[in-house]
């Protein structure tokens, strides 16, 4: 088969996958729950870390920190933007992690980043731009261009839905980091935007306890979903093994934040020796001040 051939069936395989999941999540299904609740959909838990995606674990981690009454739905849902996470709360639906965050902030008059100053803030939207919007990518490009076997092991997907769905996305993602740009770089290259990242948020953490200071901030949900991923999924890459041999304060941080926001980690990780299925379950239920339920 020639190259054109081949990416020819890749589109047609995509395009398939697309419908389906556009047929599966059409018309928007909400799940019940108590006024005031945030039901946050997801693709379900991952093998190592709750999510095997950084953008639910950064919302999840949010959520816990702000201690916000949530339940989960993994039933794998997308949203109308086709994307994951999304979430509901009290019949309105929000997608994209960021503004899933914005919209709890104003609606529940939260400040997570309270006990920093407005110059810390500024630094720390700068470090979540560089992580899910340079970082992210380059682990993109590790993933699904490099070695496909890792991230076998991490979708707890059938085989052939595994095999459709991974193919589906290495093809969106070829396309996405092409149009991106840093697709357009050398595999060296990319490897050295991926080092000067992890090693900026290493040198800026230092002996900080987190990011920002002695208390999570909102930049931490995000830094610290997106090197969870790194550490617990991205078995045997040169993200990890940087990681795990030169930048020891990350790993430390990373612990940090599981042990302070994730107590329950082994009951919600699949590999964990505590799993159990927690759909649908209510965290932070002493917070539910109105039982009744809403759509």
């Amino acid at each position: 088969m020639d190259l054109f051939s081949m990416f020819g069936v890749v589109g047609i395989l995509g395009v398939l996958v697309r419908v389906y999941f556009y047929w599966k999540n059409s018309p928007v299904y909400l799940r019940p729950a108590p006024k005031d609740v945030v039901v946050l959909y997801q693709v379900g838990r991952g093998p190592k870390a709750p999510s095997f995606s950084p953008f639910p674990m950064k919302l999840e981690t949010f959520l816990r920190m702000m201690k916000i009454p949530y339940m989960n739905d993994h039933t794998g849902r997308f949203s109308a933007k086709q994307k994951t996470p999304w979430m509901a709360l009290n019949g309105v639906v929000v997608a994209d992690s960021q503004l899933c965050i914005e919209y709890l902030k104003k609606k529940f008059d939260l400040d997570p980043d309270s006990h920093i100053t407005a110059q810390d803030k500024a630094i720390g939207r700068a470090f979540l731009k560089l992580t899910e919007e340079n970082l992210y990518w380059t682990m993109c490009i590790e993933t699904f261009g490099r070695n496909f076997e890792a991230v076998k092991k991490v979708i707890p997907y059938s085989p052939l839905k595994k095999f459709f769905t991974l193919t589906y996305l290495k093809f969106i993602i070829a396309l996405e980091v092409w149009g991106h740009g840093i697709g357009r770089h050398t595999e060296e290259e990319v490897w050295d935007i991926a080092v000067r990242d992890m090693e900026a948020l290493s040198t800026f953490l230092g002996l900080k306890r987190f990011l920002l200071g002695d208390r999570p901030s909102e930049v931490d949900c995000a830094v610290f979903g997106m090197l969870s991923q790194i550490y617990w999924h991205m078995d045997g890459s040169r993200h990890q093994l940087y990681m795990q041999d030169n930048l020891q304060n990350l790993v430390d941080y990373i612990h940090r934040m599981k042990d302070e926001l994730w107590p329950d980690w082994d009951a919600v990780v699949i590999g964990g020796s505590r799993y159990s299925n927690d759909d649908g379950k209510l965290y932070f239920p002493e917070k539910v001040t109105d039982k009744s339920v809403s759509q």
